[in-house]
């Protein structure tokens, strides 16, 4: 780092900061998104994420995602979200974090499976109880919206398969695709 000498003082200056690429495949608008991450307002970031991904996704008159429309989610869009995510939360959150740790537990390529589905939302905090309860996944009120949160608990996105809701196979797998 350069120091430069003014007065009888030195201080030091800091290459800035490279802009955040706010690239989107469809027009999305990420600059809320990132204020509030930036902020640390994770409750508000996760909401935010789930806002945009519709938009992505064109999804937003029905409100919900389905596997179909995470598998076709824009790369672009996608990436630019969890790079997001990752930065400001110093890699503890993020989509890459969560298929990190959804090929830890077993994850395929391409294949979405509850077992699966399971073990990813034991270990990033989404479920409560033992393995194998459909009632033990938690409500989004009860989620841990701080940096105390395990690793990969947000942001969460939920995905109707199977005639249930899904919660991380679908976007975990995507992620593989995009190469995230």
């Amino acid at each position: 780092m350069p120091v430069t000498a003014t007065s009888g003082t030195t201080r030091t200056l800091r290459s800035p900061q490279p802009p955040d690429s706010l690239k989107s495949a469809q027009g999305v608008d990420y600059t809320h998104m990132r204020d509030l991450l930036a902020a640390g307002k994770w409750k508000e970031a996760d909401q935010e994420t789930r806002k945009v991904m519709l938009k992505a996704a064109r999804r937003e008159n029905e409100g919900w995602f389905t596997v179909e429309s995470i598998e076709n989610f824009p790369c672009d869009d996608l990436r630019t979200i969890d790079q997001l995510w990752v930065k400001y939360s110093q890699g503890h959150f993020g989509f890459s974090v969560q298929k990190k740790i959804w090929l830890e537990v077993g994850g395929e390529y391409g294949k979405v499976d509850y077992d699966t589905e399971c073990k990813l939302g034991d270990r990033v905090g989404w479920r409560k109880g033992g393995s194998g309860e459909k009632e033990a996944w938690l409500q989004s009120v009860d989620l841990t919206f701080n940096k105390q949160a395990p690793i990969g608990h947000l942001p969460r996105v939920f995905v109707w398969w199977w005639g249930g809701w899904g919660v991380g196979s679908s976007l975990a797998s995507r992620a593989v695709s995009c190469n995230l």
